[in-house]
This record gives structure tokens, sequence and C-alpha cells, in this order.
């Protein structure tokens, strides 16, 4: 479904991805696990075109979308739930939400049906629909930003660190959305939670220095591993 082929990425001079080749199959969860600043989020904004490949190619859906702005991809059916919970604070919930389904082309109807799965994902947001974004907390924060990447009623959604900073209470409850999801959309996670990681992919990769070291079915590994260990160092 979503294919990168030897994609190399810079920022300015400094070359961040090296021939990076990852895929991720439909109905699949694929962890991309490692070290902080080896160039995992700079991978999933590279598949949303905030950060243009100098070479390689990004498939999706058998069509070539390197070359595509930014603001089209996630019109073709990916979504994007950055790591710093991007909510409009001053918008309440709803309005957050609305920014996803109120679009050229989206049918009231299927407004009405995404809304409604979305608040029965998340009743909390339903409750607090008319409350300002900014006043929820961490936790409210990235179920919103999940929510409205749903909005857009994707094929593939990117997870970009869905659990830094939330309690043990919340990480649970963002590994329960995961479970739930994987059912409607294949899945790309970039998280530091190694054991969770581990826990919902189906298969995970592991990123050092910009680069792709190893793949592997996830159920083949766990902490202490010595791949684990070697590249995160758990």
């Amino acid at each position: 479904m979503l294919k990168m082929d030897g994609v190399n990425a810079y920022y300015g001079k400094s070359h961040v991805l090296h021939s990076v080749s990852l895929e991720v199959g439909e109905g699949e969860v694929v962890g991309l696990l490692g070290r902080n600043g080896v160039g995992k989020s700079t991978t999933l904004k590279t598949i949303m075109g905030l950060v243009p490949p100098q070479s390689g190619s990004v498939v999706f859906q058998e069509e070539e979308i390197s070359k595509k702005r930014a603001h089209e991809i996630p019109r073709m059916g990916i979504g994007f739930v950055p790591e710093d919970r991007r909510v409009f604070p001053l918008l309440t919930v709803y309005e957050n939400l609305r920014l996803g389904f109120d679009r050229y082309g989206m049918k009231e109807s299927r407004s009405e049906e995404l809304l409604g799965m979305a608040y029965e994902f998340f009743p909390i947001l339903q409750e607090r629909r008319n409350q300002l974004a900014g006043t929820l907390s961490g936790g409210e924060q990235q179920m919103l930003v999940i929510a409205r990447a749903m909005m857009l009623d994707p094929k593939v959604i990117l997870l970009d660190e869905p659990t830094e900073g939330l309690m043990p209470r919340m990480v649970g409850q963002i590994r329960e959305i995961i479970e739930v999801l994987r059912n409607r959309v294949a899945i790309l996670l970039v998280e530091q939670n190694v054991p969770m990681t581990l826990d919902v992919s189906n298969r995970v990769y592991i990123m050092e220095r910009g680069a792709i070291q190893h793949e592997s079915a996830a159920s083949e590994l766990s902490l202490g591993h010595e791949v684990i260990h070697k590249y995160l160092g758990v």
C-alpha cells in the first residue's frame, strides 16, 4: 500500500535520510524504532511531502507521490499525526475535527458517519465537543489529533510518537486505540515505547543514522534481544 524505495533526504546540506526503503501493507501495523535524532520523524515528513526527497521514490497505492505537494497527499488517503499534538487551541474540539471532513467532495452523510465513528472511538471528545482544544489534557489532545486524522477517511495513518509525555494510563489507552484503528487502516508507527511497539506491530524497522539497519517480524524481537540492545540500548 505504501512504499519508500531508496529515499535520500536533506535538511539544507545535512544528509538526513540515507537510501531509506520500507513498506506498509494493507491492514498492517509497522513500527519504526530508533534512538532520538536518527531520522524517524523525517521519514514520516518525507512521505507527507513536508521534506522533499532528493532521490528515490515514495509510492502510495501504486502511484508515485514524492513529487506531489504536501497539501495533496492527505487528500489521497494518508493521515498524519505529528509528534507535538498540533491542535488549534482557540478552536473547539468539534471545529478541530471539522477541519478534517469539511472539504470539497466530502458528502454530508459521509462527514456525519466519520464524526460518529470518532465519537464512538473517543467518547470524551463528544462530551467536550464545545470545549476549546487548548484546554484539553495532553492525552485528550492526542486523541483529538488522531480523530482529526481519521476525518480524512485515510487508508494509512502515520503516527509520530503518540505516547510521548503521557501518563501510563493514557499510554494504555493509546495502545487500545491503535488496536481498534488497525481494523480500519494501515499504520506506520514511530514510537520510543519499545515494548508497546513490539506488542502492537506486525513488523518493525530499526533505524540508525538515517538508514534502516534491521527489519523483522515484531514477534521475533523482545527487550534484551541483541538487535534491540545494539540499536536501542534496552
